[in-house]
């Protein structure tokens, strides 16, 4: 045998980027929110603060403010490197991180939570359910966002949920709109 015919082919491969960027949540000072998300943004890193409307009544007059719907934290797509970008910015207490990795926020999750915004859904932030009936949304202008439903004061709610920060908002929705969602079991 030649020396040619021991020598294994050689392949030309194209690196594969395993470290892919993810949503993660970021904890922050408390009321730091917003300044953390614009801050990430000059950084050049995706940032998403879901805010809601409220109307605040000081002594002389009535406001309206626009408050996070999770206090405490802001949602931002990074890849592992960007790490660093992210907690050397002032008022960020830490990533959320499983085993020294930040902890992934599913996008299906943070695509709900858009979906209720964009909307114009009246949204109010909600205790994180217990194990319920899932559903998704099947028509209108909610189209594709997904949660458990509860029934509150003869209303229908849809529990939109972040599972790794245990928070939730509630989405009022004609029952009508609903079906329920039938996931494949673990094997």
């Amino acid at each position: 045998m030649s020396a040619a015919a021991n020598r294994l082919p050689e392949i030309n491969s194209v690196p594969v980027r395993i470290d892919a960027p993810h949503w993660c949540a970021v904890y922050t000072y408390p009321r730091h929110e917003k300044s953390v998300a614009e801050q990430l943004k000059t950084k050049s890193l995706e940032a998403f603060l879901p805010t809601y409307a409220t109307r605040s009544r000081w002594k002389d007059r009535s406001v309206q403010i626009c408050r996070p719907l999770f206090p405490g934290y802001v949602f931002t797509r990074i890849s592992l490197e960007d790490r660093i970008k992210v907690i050397t910015v002032p008022s960020v207490v830490r990533i959320l991180s499983f085993n020294g990795r930040p902890a992934d926020v599913s996008d299906q999750e943070i695509e709900s939570i858009r979906l209720c915004l964009g909307g114009g859904a009246n949204l109010e932030a909600h205790p994180f359910p217990e194990i319920g009936e899932s559903v998704r949304v099947c028509s209108g202008a909610f189209e594709g966002v997904e949660g458990v439903v509860v029934n509150s004061k003869d209303k229908c709610k849809v529990i939109v949920s972040i599972s790794l920060i245990h928070q939730s908002v509630a989405l009022e929705i004609d029952a009508k709109h609903l079906e329920p969602v039938r996931y494949a079991p673990r094997v």
